[in-house]
């Protein structure tokens, strides 16, 4: 993340063995297409979120072999003379496309797309994977857990639970992008303008005489952002009503009432409601409640649905870990190769489990809305070079069952993929985080309520256009 930090080798080592090798034999120029995609969406639901972008696209832009690596590749013995020469001015030279980051994302479709000379391209393909997998399941999951509090603000809390530095910090501005309103990671702030904030912890209140003095003394350097953590020691008998005291004693007489009292342990309902008749019968009805401990989309759903008395939540750990289901699974394969005359030649990869075939040669990816709605129906992967006309009818068909067919006629087509190299330069502008956040909310706000359903939520389509379906055929033919 830091400048100064040097990722260059955080790569797979066979990464390097095979460039290695295409430079000995002749292919280490030889023009390759690259996807990334992914095959099942985390938790079952029905739409992932793509993030990460913009971590990648600094990565290869900075990629640069220093003495100190080729130094280390030399005493490794398996590297010849060469290479290690080559590596020494080593640029990314290709191009790239990709989703905007906060784009949703569907099985079985390109949201980034490499087409470089072999070893360029083989080579970034660890980096990308381990940044987009990692962004993308954390946005995918924070999101999640942001409908199910149906407006309400959530916070992420989970640092101090997250797998090492980058994944708190990372971690943080993917959950940002998703729809947290902040979080409690203060470097996730500095860096990348994701909101921090936060109030006390337990150790707080446990370090002053008694309750009440821990909470005054709050109220008295923090007037304006007043949170008062009350389950130290007893919700009801003792926290409530001490931040009462403090509040009507401290900020009441300045006029402030905006302030807000927090819940960590619990039954969180029976708590919730409880404290809000008697923050109510104090005339502290602009008091908000914040909850958390152990929190994800499925308890808020519960308390919400029980009639609890909760105005914002802070969720940790099954966030910024995915807890539920933490690997995103996406993969990076080779879709195709240019000849010595620049023509491309498909490449598919075939497996006994047909959920692992890939969709051969370069693509685009539309993505389809119906004009009456405006909400998208359907996804369509093309060649390279074909054109949705909106102005003729678009048969549809399902891949998996090429008898399911459906006539479109009022409907837009847009493309989802746009550059962010050309021939090694970076020539897509990263939007602010705030801008990657609103635009991630609208693009969610056109999909259907039924793909956005947590349990056996409904399939959102993404279909072949009749010529790629026919490619992928004849080379399945081929290869039997």
């Amino acid at each position: 993340m830091k400048d100064h930090m040097n990722y260059t080798l955080l790569c797979d080592f066979y990464e390097l063995t095979m460039g290695n090798g295409y430079f000995q034999t002749g292919h280490a120029g030889q023009i390759c297409y690259f996807d990334v995609f992914f095959r099942n969406v985390p938790d079952g639901g029905g739409f992932a979120i793509a993030a990460g972008l913009e971590q990648v696209a600094d990565y290869i832009e900075r990629l640069r072999f220093d003495e100190e690596d080729i130094s280390y590749l030399r005493g490794k013995g398996c590297f010849c003379a060469e290479f290690l020469e080559y590596l020494k001015t080593f640029r990314f030279t290709g191009d790239i496309w990709a989703v905007p980051e906060g784009t949703p994302i569907f099985p079985g479709e390109p949201f980034l797309t490499v087409r470089a000379p072999a070893i360029e391209a083989q080579f970034i393909e660890t980096f990308l994977l381990l940044t987009l997998n990692h962004q993308s399941l954390i946005a995918t999951k924070t999101n999640r857990i942001v409908r199910a509090a149906g407006g309400r603000p959530v916070s992420e809390f989970g640092s101090r639970r997250a797998q090492g530095p980058d994944a708190a910090i990372l971690g943080a501005r993917a959950s940002y992008i998703a729809g947290c309103a902040g979080t409690a990671c203060t470097l996730a702030d500095e860096i990348y303008g994701a909101p921090a904030g936060g109030t006390m912890a337990h150790s707080w209140v446990q370090m002053f005489p008694d309750e009440y003095t821990a909470f005054k003394t709050y109220c008295q350097l923090y007037p304006h952002s007043a949170t008062l953590l009350v389950d130290t020691y007893n919700v009801l008998k003792s926290g409530v009503p001490n931040a009462i005291r403090a509040f009507q004693e401290v900020l009441l007489p300045q006029g402030i009432t905006s302030c807000a009292i927090r819940l960590d342990s619990g039954d969180l309902t029976y708590l919730s409601r409880k404290a809000r008749k008697m923050l109510d019968a104090a005339g502290l009805t602009e008091c908000k409640i914040v909850a958390s401990n152990s929190l994800d989309e499925y308890i808020i759903r519960d308390l919400l649905l029980q009639g609890a008395r909760i105005d914002s939540f802070g969720v940790g750990e099954r966030l910024i870990t995915s807890k539920s289901e933490p690997v995103f699974g996406g993969v990076y394969k080779l879709a195709a190769v240019e000849d010595g005359a620049g023509n491309i030649i498909p490449k598919i990869k075939i497996s006994e489990n047909a959920a692992k075939i890939t969709n051969p040669h370069f693509k685009k990816v539309y993505r389809l809305f119906e004009n009456d709605t405006g909400k998208a129906f359907a996804d369509l992967i093309t060649l390279h070079d074909e054109v949705v006309e909106e102005s003729q009818p678009l048969e549809l068909f399902d891949p998996d069952a090429t008898w399911k067919r459906k006539t479109f006629t009022d409907f837009t087509a847009k493309e989802l993929l746009v550059p962010v190299f050309q021939r090694g330069r970076r020539v897509y502008r990263s939007p602010s985080i705030l801008e990657m956040r609103t635009y991630c909310a609208a693009q969610i706000d056109l999909l259907w309520d039924e793909v956005k359903r947590f349990e056996n939520p409904h399939n959102y389509y993404v279909d072949l256009s009749q010529k790629l379906w026919d490619i992928k055929q004849q080379l399945l033919k081929g290869r039997r």
